[in-house]
């Protein structure tokens, strides 16, 4: 017998998108904020852990918008099968969290730092994921 594979969801609203969109900007805002403080290491893994926050709560947002629902499982890679459902543009975005979500454990808990070519990478998909949530709130 195979384990059911199902996505935990939440319902959620337009006026939740809009929360979660505000939550992304300043999450991404910090996260810049942070990496400027130089080729510092200390600064680099807690700059990536806002980027990949950033990226989530912008998935929220989408996927309020444009389905109704966000999700809510404890794996995050479920946000990623739920913001690819999002048109246009939610295969990109899916990818982007993705590729955020896989730097998620060690910015968040490692015992290394985020290297700097990875900051870079982590904030540019962070701000990939606000502007398309973005574009997804305004419709």
């Amino acid at each position: 017998m195979s384990p059911r594979q199902s996505t935990r969801s939440q319902p959620c609203s337009k006026a939740d998108a809009r929360t979660r969109l505000r939550h992304a900007r300043s999450f991404l805002e910090v996260a810049r904020l942070v990496a400027e403080e130089g080729d510092d290491l200390d600064y680099s893994s807690p700059s990536a852990a806002l980027a990949v926050l950033a990226g989530i709560a912008a998935a929220d947002a989408a996927c309020c918008t444009a389905l109704g629902r966000r999700a809510r499982g404890q794996d995050h890679r479920e946000a990623a099968a739920l913001v690819e459902q999002v048109t246009p543009g939610g295969k990109n975005a899916a990818k982007s969290l993705g590729r955020l979500l896989s730097l998620k454990d060690e910015a968040h808990y490692g015992l290394f730092d985020v290297g700097g070519q990875q900051l870079k990478s982590a904030l540019r998909q962070a701000s990939d994921l606000v502007e398309f949530a973005e574009a997804t709130v305004r419709r």
